[in-house]
């Protein structure tokens, strides 16, 4: 990596490992900023609107200044790379530690689920959005909010981890997670990630094109919508939507 640097980004780096002065991390920070803004507009996308932008930005911070400390121009590895794992992690951590889905929405995701399960057994199929938020007197697009935010909990509860406070130098947060898996974990998330392929297919087409560019391909909703000719709130319904019904299929299961 140091041979493809800009000579003068190899002078920065090789100051700061050597001498850590504020002003080449000032310097390295500014560089990298744009990955911290990727990261928290991404994950930020499917988070409820309760949760600071400004929070989430500090969390991504603290994973660029901690991938700085850590990485090591020498090795064969782009820092950009290294770095979106630290960001990544840093942020999903600090969504974990930080309940940040309120109790109201956890009662209303229960009232939703509950609903479904009682329309379902009334007519014995998978309900929609609309008829939920009908029998609730809710809108649809709370209803489909709440429910996408419950769903992005329970992924987040599902990649969960119990992290050693005092991690090895050089260790990203997601090598570290995969070291720490036991075979029985390892089968368990397998099937977890087989079952949700499973129920995104079930989805409509271009249902399964906006899940897979946002969370595979990593586009904003906004990129999404320039991609498909779409309004970017159009593209939120169908993430929405979407999230709706894989919530949906799982709890059958």
């Amino acid at each position: 990596m140091a041979k493809r640097m800009p000579e003068d980004e190899q002078k920065l780096w090789k100051r700061w490992k050597e001498e850590q002065h504020p002003d080449d991390g000032d310097a390295l920070v500014a560089r990298y900023m744009p990955l911290v803004t990727f990261h928290c507009r991404r994950i930020g996308a499917a988070l409820p609107k309760t949760v600071s932008k400004e929070e989430v930005a500090s969390y991504g911070m603290t994973g660029l200044y901690d991938a700085l400390l850590k990485f090591e121009p020498a090795r064969d590895l782009k820092f950009d790379t290294y770095a979106s794992f630290r960001i990544r992690g840093a942020i999903l951590d600090g969504l974990r530690k930080e309940d940040w889905l309120p109790r109201a929405a956890r009662e209303k995701s229960k009232k939703i689920e509950a609903a479904s399960s009682m329309l379902e057994q009334k007519y014995l199929r998978a309900v929609t959005p609309e008829e939920v938020a009908e029998e609730l007197g809710l809108s649809v697009e709370d209803v489909q909010d709440t429910m996408a935010e419950h769903f992005f909990a329970h992924i987040l509860s599902m990649d969960d981890q119990i992290q050693d406070q005092d991690q090895s130098e050089g260790t990203g947060f997601v090598l570290k997670d995969q070291q720490m898996k036991t075979p029985e974990e390892e089968l368990v998330k397998q099937e977890q990630v087989e079952e949700l392929s499973a129920q995104i297919k079930k989805l409509t087409e271009k249902e399964q094109l906006v899940i897979d560019l946002f969370y595979k391909e990593e586009l904003t909703l906004t990129e999404i919508g320039e991609v498909l000719n779409l309004s970017t709130s159009r593209i939120s319904q169908i993430h929405s939507k979407a999230l709706f019904k894989l919530k949906q299929q799982l709890l059958k299961k």
